[in-house]
């Protein structure tokens, strides 16, 4: 539970990280490098006086995650271009006067296609009814119960290994936060905690393979897209999304 103080704390840091991943997303372009996107990130945290909460993390090399086109979470960033018509998840975490801050959006690379667009739109759309659903009375169940609806109500697949998670003193906290779950079931929630939610959603199966040559990087099985949406979110009577973009 987060007292007033540190809530307030975390809405400050909200602002900052929501205004560092707008300029980030903004040099999202064909012929962009990932790796050049967290560079770009790691400067702006030194501009606006916090530190990147992902690098150094259980060893994590970089500022930023990121995920093109079948890469599921936890993509490290390379020189590799990005391609017209590609999707892209910039997942990003702040530590902003000592608390934590953790937020995703996948945005398209140039034009992409009515049907990528659809997917992309309905797993933004299943964060939001996530979040929604974040509130004092519900339960951990509840909130993954409202984004699998939407995502499964369209054939996409949710992520099972991955999951949201409690965070503000820490990156990750309990409680853990599927993106799955049955209504009334798991911890209930309650007034001042804050939570990581995600939407991590296939577009094909939920099957997943992480990279043995470095670690960390996971792939749809099937070689379908993958999109991911986050929101650092504070359970009140109504939730409080505290990284809104």
């Amino acid at each position: 539970m987060k007292n007033p103080e540190k809530v307030e704390k975390m809405r400050k840091g909200g602002k900052i990280i929501v205004s560092i991943l707008r300029e980030i997303l903004q040099k999202v372009t064909p012929g962009a490098t990932t790796l050049s996107l967290d560079e770009f990130a790691e400067q702006l945290c030194k501009e606006n006086g916090v530190r990147p909460a992902f690098k150094g993390y259980s060893s994590y090399p970089a500022t930023l995650c990121v995920g093109p086109n079948d890469v599921v979470v936890h993509g490290i960033p390379d020189d590799t271009p990005l391609n017209d018509g590609d999707i892209v998840s910039i997942d990003f975490g702040i530590i902003y006067d000592g608390v934590y801050l953790d937020m995703a959006r996948t945005v398209p690379v140039g034009a992409i296609s009515s049907k990528v667009s659809a997917f992309v739109s309905t797993v933004e759309a299943a964060l939001t009814a996530g979040c929604e659903a974040a509130r004092v009375g519900n339960t951990v169940g509840d909130i993954g119960h409202a984004i699998s609806s939407v995502a499964e109500a369209k054939g996409y697949s949710v992520v099972r290994e991955m999951v949201g998670h409690g965070v503000g003193y820490k990156l990750h906290e309990d409680p853990m936060v599927p993106g799955y779950g049955r209504k009334e079931e798991g911890a209930r929630l309650y007034a001042g905690q804050t939570l990581a939610i995600e939407a991590i959603i296939n577009e094909g199966t939920s099957e997943i393979a992480i990279s043995t040559a470095d670690g960390w990087t996971s792939r749809t099985k099937d070689g379908k897209l993958s999109a991911l949406f986050e929101n650092t979110v504070c359970v009140l009577e109504e939730s409080e999304i505290l990284t809104p973009l």
